[in-house]
């Protein structure tokens, strides 16, 4: 199924490098400010304040350049035959569309914090703080969903179509909607952990609603070209280094992100 992946990835590196790059510094750069801001031996200096600007922005531009290279692979704006530099590398991406898509991003991932932090918080203070932010960046979302197609329709990007034009998008649609009043209705009555699956289902069909329509096709560049997931392979000693790679690697990562997640995860001793 993913057998494409690699030519698809290489061609995202070659003409999104930009977006990329700033969303990999910004992983980099907000995993760093918070593992340093929890284990800095000084707790009442000023390089706190440093580490909560560091994570706060770059929780801000991750998100914000992974939703502009989302939308750049739809938005058929990645020329591959462009002159200059800045249609090449830049206007692929900086563009009404991507940038709206981008926004969009980060109202949802701030909505999903807001909801799984809920579920953490321990005090009735905490938990009506974390419920006001999700409905603001709930509302923010919508807001800035509306843009999105506003600038679906500017860009020439054919979103409404995607969306409603099958059956199996709009009933994504609809059960992302409903999804959302019953998670409201949930959190109302106190139901802080089962709202966290039901986030997930949202976004789930709101990716589902979109990619449904051109799947197999990934990227999606000017000139009415796609490359596909299916079809665009590359070849088979690439897929088996990367397979093989995958592999070697999962034995190092799994076993530090378990330990890292029980590290946070187990209570301190009172």
């Amino acid at each position: 199924m993913f057998v494409g992946f690699p030519v698809i990835y290489s061609q995202m590196c070659t003409y999104l490098h930009i977006p990329l790059l700033i969303m990999l510094m910004g992983i980099i750069a907000r995993g760093t400010a918070f593992s340093f801001r929890n284990y800095d031996a000084v707790k009442d200096d000023k390089m706190q304040d440093l580490y909560n600007y560091i994570f706060v922005y770059s929780s801000f531009i991750t998100p914000l350049f992974l939703g502009i290279t989302a939308g750049s692979v739809i938005s058929r704006q990645v020329d591959p035959d462009a002159g200059s530099f800045l249609d090449a590398y830049v206007f692929g991406w900086l563009n009404w569309f991507s940038v709206a898509v981008g926004f969009f991003t980060v109202a949802l991932c701030g909505f999903l914090a807001a909801i799984y932090l809920i579920g953490e918080a321990k005090e009735q203070f905490d938990v009506k703080r974390f419920t006001k932010k999700a409905v603001i960046m709930n509302a923010v979302a919508v807001g800035f969903g509306g843009l999105v197609f506003l600038a679906a329709e500017i860009e020439n990007v054919h979103l409404a179509h995607w969306i409603f034009g099958n059956p199996v998008s709009l009933v994504a649609v609809i059960a992302a909607s409903l999804s959302l009043i019953l998670l409201w209705y949930l959190l109302s009555k106190g139901k802080t952990k089962i709202i966290r699956i039901l986030a997930s289902f949202q976004v789930t069909m709101i990716l589902v609603s979109v990619g449904y329509t051109h799947y197999p096709n990934f990227l999606m560049v000017k000139g009415g070209n796609n490359l596909s997931l299916l079809t665009d392979h590359a070849t088979a000693k690439t897929i088996d280094d990367l397979g093989w790679g995958l592999l070697i690697g999962s034995l190092f990562i799994l076993p530090a992100l378990f330990y890292l997640y029980y590290s946070f995860q187990k209570k301190k001793p009172a």
